[in-house]
């Protein structure tokens, strides 16, 4: 998957990572504001006048001699989506339990691939689907799901 961009939820007025594969996979992951912000920030290439919290775990990972194999959002529970870190060092790989949008930020600073597993855009598909109460939710996954790159508006990548 890829960060295809990032927007505002019109209802909630919370920020949306919007990722999507290859094919017509959509998953928009609800994200905190600072968050955002330190996906914003990469995006947008902005250099701060000292590290936030993501470049300084980066530059402690290189310079421990480790990286990021692979970032992967591996479960939804509760309306909670999971994800896991997978660092490597000296061909060792290590898990790390990780919230989305730090996995997802930490990934665009080292460049590293972004997976999603299989069941987790199931999951998130019959949830949308069968919840009433988040019917609104259905209606703007269905609207996620039309976007084209150019209406990602200034976050897309």
């Amino acid at each position: 998957m890829k960060i295809r961009g990032l927007m505002m939820d019109p209802v909630t007025s919370m920020p949306i990572v919007i990722l999507k594969d290859g094919g017509s996979n959509v998953l928009p992951i609800w994200v905190g504001v600072y968050e955002a912000n330190a996906i914003a920030l990469e995006i947008e290439k902005v250099a701060t006048p000292r590290p936030m919290t993501h470049d300084l775990i980066r530059n402690l990972l290189i310079g421990f001699g480790a990286g990021i194999r692979k970032v992967v959002v591996n479960e939804l529970k509760d309306d909670t989506f999971f994800a896991v870190i997978w660092v490597e060092r000296e061909g060792e790989l290590m898990s790390v339990d990780s919230r989305p949008s730090d996995a997802l930020a930490l990934a665009l600073r080292l460049d590293c691939p972004i997976f999603v597993d299989d069941s987790v855009l199931k999951s998130a598909k019959t949830a949308s689907a069968m919840s009433d109460k988040l019917n609104t939710n259905a209606e703007l996954r269905k609207y996620l799901e039309s976007l084209g790159d150019e209406d990602l508006g200034r976050y897309k990548m």
